[in-house]
């Protein structure tokens, strides 16, 4: 991946929320974000953000990330930090930590090679 350099110019947001929205037919062996929710989630996170008043973090829906089996997930960028989200109050904490406090949510990232969810009411 290539480095920023100082003659780019300043990003136009600070961070990039891609949140999968991928939906596949159902009964597929790998399932899908938006077939477990992740369109109502993802609605959530944008207006949510903007109560937060994050008007430098874009929020975006996305097509398959390829970690289905994981879902919903979501990636932030610059960091490229990944997490799987369930419930309203997981993408509270997503935002709040990660995005105002800059800190990560541990129990809900997901690690590079990650290929079975976590169950995440045990990682609390």
């Amino acid at each position: 991946m290539s480095e920023r350099r100082t003659d780019d110019p300043r990003p136009y947001f600070q961070a990039h929320v891609f949140c999968c929205t991928n939906r596949r037919p159902d009964g597929h062996r790998r399932g899908s974000c938006a077939a477990r929710g992740s369109e109502k989630l993802r609605d959530y996170m944008k207006a949510r953000a903007k109560e937060l008043g994050l008007a430098q973090t874009r929020v975006n829906g996305a097509g398959c990330l390829d970690r289905c089996e994981l879902g919903p997930v979501v990636v932030i960028y610059p960091e490229g930090v990944w997490y799987t989200y369930q419930t309203r109050e997981d993408v509270d904490e997503i935002l709040q930590a990660h995005l105002v406090e800059g800190r990560r949510v541990e129990r809900l990232m997901l690690l590079p090679g990650q290929t079975e969810p976590r169950d995440l009411a045990s990682a609390q």
